[in-house]
């Protein structure tokens, strides 16, 4: 199978579309009869992108690849940049603001969940240049 390529512009601080592009992805992979296991996976680590791109980064770009035994996931934003990718992927350690937390978010399991939903992960980030993280999620 060839694969599909899905791509979406993700708003910063629009929390009214958070969750938009992962929510598409999540209902096409439904129409080609992925394993609702897997598809769970693909929604929590792809929301959670999703969320952090919304509050951390000012929005960015999600490009999905769809294949029949994978997602390919890459989620790339021009936001401040990660300055310490080890302590980011701390559970419970966030940069949030009040306000965010406020609203719910900012619990510090963003990048955390990403990489446990993930069969591979990798991010790349350069201070004041933004952020780009890789995740790939393998079918059955």
């Amino acid at each position: 199978m060839t694969s599909l390529r899905l791509e979406f512009d993700v708003s910063g601080n629009n929390f009214a579309s958070a969750g938009t592009a992962s929510d598409e992805v999540k209902k096409k992979l439904k129409m080609l009869g992925i394993n609702p296991v897997d598809i769970r996976k693909v929604a929590i680590a792809m929301y959670e992108g999703e969320i952090n791109m919304v509050i951390h980064a000012g929005g960015g770009k999600a490009i999905v690849d769809i294949y029949e035994d994978k997602i390919d996931i890459i989620l790339k934003d021009n936001g401040p940049g990660i300055p310490d990718i080890s302590l980011a992927l701390t559970e419970g350690y966030s940069t949030a603001t009040d306000t965010i937390r406020d609203l719910g978010f900012g619990a510090g399991m963003g990048l955390p969940n990403m990489k446990k939903y993930s069969d591979e992960f990798k991010i790349d980030s350069k201070v004041g240049e933004g952020t780009t993280v890789y995740m790939t999620i393998y079918f059955g």
